[in-house]
């Protein structure tokens, strides 16, 4: 029993859980208090569209509150002011409201309101069913309450713990790191153990994992530059430049395993049987290299000996000439996932995450 909350606290602790779970307390934060505003301080029509678009609001980086703010705002506006004109013009009515919400939909396709077009959809139906006043002073508050979600959206994502994501990117790139290492070491037991094509065929599946992992690990550096934007906390964020340097190199260096890994299953299948004074040498670079690899900061450079000394003892050992695209093949993409492990883990957003 003891494990699992110490599982609950690791899993509380990583910076993309924390950033999510303080996301979703500002948000709601944001409501509660432009529902305040809206309804208890200025007892607005609908006050409940000031939560409504304050949650609609609030996004992962600064810069985007206020840019899909305006959005939101926008197509909630757009929705009120529809809803309006749709009773004002037809009175209340099931006719009415399909007539608001078509138009609403279509509204939904085109140009600014591709982003939030439901919410126009949406907005127009809670207006609709949820009021009767068609006065231009009711529009009027409606239009307030709007503007009142998205200021205090804004306010609050601004002034409670301005997210920063660039904790978030580092993990994710450390990961990805250690997902490279346990595949490395996975393919050196498998070696040992005479892997069949079906399971060198796994590692190269395996690379495809890390590289949809790359795919978020991405967006999470664009967010880490982007959540610097009028940010008062930007002072405190990692260089997004060398974020994306570090993960452009780890996108190499899964390029490199990948190779390797087709090369081995592409043996296996074939049923060559490897040469000892190059398999079991082989065997235990990798087996090392994929041991240091998994610890963002351990020492690789070392290894590159290994490969040097490998390649030498190979080229003096008389190897049959159709044996050295393979091997020498394997022994150039070790070295250079050594180098870019090395670069990786030099890096100071690495080693300072």
């Amino acid at each position: 029993m003891s494990s699992r909350p110490q599982r609950v606290l690791r899993w509380l602790s990583r910076p993309d859980v924390r950033s999510d779970l303080v996301q979703v307390v500002k948000s709601v934060i944001a409501a509660v208090t432009a529902w305040l505003v809206a309804d208890a301080a200025l007892g607005l029509d609908q006050a409940f569209l000031a939560p409504w678009t304050a949650l609609l609001t609030v996004h992962a980086t600064v810069y985007r509150t206020l840019s899909r703010g305006a959005q939101a705002m926008l197509a909630t506006s757009v929705g009120v002011t529809l809803a309006f004109a749709a009773v004002l013009l037809g009175g209340h009515g099931a006719l009415t409201l399909a007539i608001a919400l078509l138009v609403a939909m279509l509204l939904a396709r085109v140009g600014l309101m591709r982003a939030e077009g439901i919410t126009v959809a949406t907005t127009v139906l809670f207006v609709i069913t949820a009021s009767t006043d068609t006065s231009w002073s009711g529009l009027a508050d409606r239009l307030a309450a709007t503007a009142i979600g998205v200021a205090v959206a804004l306010v609050v994502n601004t002034v409670v713990v301005a997210p920063l994501r660039d904790q978030s990117a580092r993990q994710q790139i450390e990961e990805i790191d250690r997902g490279l290492g346990r595949l490395l070491q996975d393919m050196a037991a498998g070696l040992r153990e005479r892997a069949d094509d079906q399971l060198t065929g796994d590692w190269v599946d395996r690379t495809r994992t890390l590289d949809r992992r790359l795919d978020t690990a991405w967006t999470l550096v664009y967010e880490a530059r982007e959540s610097t934007w009028g940010n008062p906390r930007r002072g405190r964020a990692s260089s997004g430049e060398e974020l994306s340097r570090v993960l452009g190199r780890l996108e190499e260096g899964i390029a490199q395993v990948r190779g390797m890994s087709r090369l081995i299953h592409e043996s296996t299948a074939d049923a060559e049987e490897w040469e000892p004074g190059f398999r079991e040498p082989f065997i235990d670079l990798l087996d090392e290299l994929g041991r240091r690899v998994e610890d963002p900061q351990a020492d690789v450079q070392e290894l590159r000996g290994w490969t040097d000394r490998l390649a030498s003892d190979l080229s003096d050992g008389g190897l049959p000439d159709l044996r050295w695209p393979l091997y020498g093949g394997l022994i150039e993409m070790s070295r250079i996932v050594i180098d870019i492990v090395d670069d990786v883990a030099t890096s100071e957003v690495v080693r300072s995450g």
